[in-house]
């Protein structure tokens, strides 16, 4: 178990299959569009396999939660990390983010951040770590209401 992210088997790296059936339209249920686990950037190690040659979405723990339809339109075709810039201890997500895009094949960088000013520490790590990685990656900001309106 030393070998495991904080120790705990359900921090395990592992790349989550496809569901067999697709989104039900008559019901409106949808089916997790999400592919790998952890998403937690504390808990993915840059050497996680799913993120070579990957769209890398860097999303605000508010996000999925004021955004309905974030798996539709962020996490399809994409790889997850989240953090919270506010409440999480951010010293090593700079370098971390910067190991991420350095050692893999990174197709595209989004981040997805709540219109409040404390997620803009989340636009500016990304955008240091991309600086530091030495590499030119398409980059977009997705910005989001408090009131679960897309703003850019």
């Amino acid at each position: 178990m030393s070998k495991l992210a904080c120790g705990c088997p359900g921090s395990q790296v592992r790349t989550v299959e496809a569901p067999k059936t697709t989104n039900d339209e008559t019901t409106g249920r949808l089916q997790s569009e999400l592919r790998q686990w952890p998403t937690q950037l504390h808990l993915v190690p840059p050497s996680a396999p799913w993120l070579q040659d990957a769209h890398l979405l860097i999303a605000a723990d508010c996000v999925p939660f004021a955004y309905a339809e974030f798996h539709r339109d962020f996490i399809k075709g994409k790889v997850l990390v989240n953090a919270c810039p506010k409440l999480d201890d951010t010293s090593p997500y700079v370098e971390k983010l910067a190991a991420m895009l350095r050692e893999n094949e990174i197709k595209s960088l989004t981040v997805a951040i709540m219109e409040v000013p404390c997620c803009g520490g989340l636009r500016m790590m990304a955008e240091k770590a991309l600086q530091l990685s030495g590499k030119e990656i398409p980059f977009e900001v997705a910005v989001i209401g408090v009131g679960g309106e897309r703003k850019a």
